[in-house]
């Protein structure tokens, strides 16, 4: 597929018998037998994922998340031989900002919805017109609406030249970009690159601690809190990532096979986030905006686009970076922007202000927010639009 730089409008009518058969494969899952455990230390406990497969099939409606999708402008476009997906929403507001925002795993732009409207319309989200932004929501290569690329060689620093391409492409001569989970990698290597036309990044999950644990402070009470949560996820919570790194293609196979399978794979991806999700499912009281539906929205188009392998595949490349550049003694290049970033409480690791300014020094802003977690943007979208508008407000 060549590169044209055609923008085409993008419209989802997701043919009927494919949700049906979607409803079938859950209504004939085989269900293993409960946990030994009362906790989630072997897994997706049997009676969130019963309720909520009950609720995929009996309450839950794919066409409402249809709809708020197809309400948004959105549009693919090629880039590196890749079809792009994104949404683009242009404020009303005068002298808004360009910004682009990048999704992680398990998520996707369903994730990100919560905050179009704080971001592109402050004045309706108690913001002033300053603090507008003109937001681009792409799908990243192998996720959701976007292509899946053919060849080896998406990594972090592809996406990221795909993206400064994107924003070139809609016309943006300045803008910003955010991101978290893989989209904190994405983002992170933006800003390394330096592109023309980038004023700066804004990250909440500071990703580069995983390969300098060794480096990373821990002499405070905070920090070695911080170190703790970094060890236990690396050596108890790290079975999703250490498979996806070296196996998407097994896990792959599972992935698009079963509905409820890719359901607790992705679920179970965070001891905070999971329980959380837990709560919504067999409580009914969800935190924030991790309600059932946007929850089972989300894992609904993982299964209806099939990206299941696709998406895992970035765990691979990401695995195969980190293991060159480890071998070869390369310390990456510095980043060539301001660097913003929030600390939210229950992330995987909470990065204290020292940990951030290891990884980004001359760290432009910093602050630790009183709620929140991995998916930050998705559990408190007004929160995290504070954040945002914040961190940009003096690179207007």
């Amino acid at each position: 597929m060549s590169d044209d730089s055609e923008i085409r409008p993008f419209r989802l009518d997701t043919p009927e018998e494919v949700i049906d058969d979607m409803r079938r494969r859950i209504a004939s899952t085989r269900w293993p037998n409960r946990e030994l455990v009362k906790d989630r230390s072997q897994g997706v406990q049997l009676a969130t994922i019963q309720e909520l497969a009950r609720y995929w099939t009996t309450d839950y409606d794919w066409r409402a998340c249809e709809a708020k999708l197809n309400a948004l402008p959105q549009y693919t476009t090629v880039i590196d031989g890749v079809e792009i997906h994104f949404i683009h929403v242009r404020s009303q507001h005068e002298n808004a900002l360009p910004l682009i925002m990048t999704h992680g795993w398990p998520g996707s732009v369903v994730e990100l919805l919560g905050v179009v409207g704080p971001l592109t319309d402050p004045t309706a989200h108690g913001g002033s017109a300053e603090d507008a932004f003109h937001l681009v929501l792409p799908s990243l290569p192998g996720y959701g609406f976007s292509g899946e690329p053919v060849e080896l060689g998406w990594d972090s620093n592809r996406m990221a030249g795909a993206w400064a391409q994107l924003m070139s492409r809609l016309g943006y001569t300045r803008y910003v970009a955010q991101g978290g989970d893989v989209g904190a990698s994405v983002t992170d290597a933006l800003g390394r690159q330096g592109p023309g036309g980038l004023l700066g990044i804004h990250v909440n999950l500071l990703a580069g601690a995983i390969g300098i644990k060794d480096k990373l402070p821990a002499k405070s009470d905070q920090e070695r809190a911080a170190l703790d949560a970094l060890n236990t996820f690396t050596m108890d919570g790290f079975g999703y990532f250490l498979e996806q790194t070296t196996r998407p293609q097994t896990i792959g196979y599972s992935l698009l096979d079963s509905p409820v399978g890719l359901a607790a794979w992705m679920l179970d991806h965070d001891t905070d986030s999971y329980y959380k999700i837990s709560r919504a499912f067999v409580d009914g009281k969800p935190v924030g905006n991790l309600t059932r539906e946007s929850i089972v929205d989300n894992i609904t188009l993982y299964w209806l686009t099939g990206t299941g392998a696709s998406s895992a595949r970035w765990y691979w490349e990401f695995g195969r970076f980190v293991a060159a550049a480890t071998a070869a003694g390369q310390a990456p290049p510095p980043v060539s922007v301001p660097v913003g970033f929030t600390t939210f409480p229950d992330e995987i690791w909470a990065a204290p202000r020292s940990w951030a300014e290891t990884v980004y020094p001359g760290l432009a802003y910093f602050n630790e927010a009183d709620r929140g977690g991995h998916f930050a943007a998705w559990e408190e979208p007004e929160l995290f639009a504070t954040e945002v508008r914040a961190v940009f407000r003096p690179l207007r």
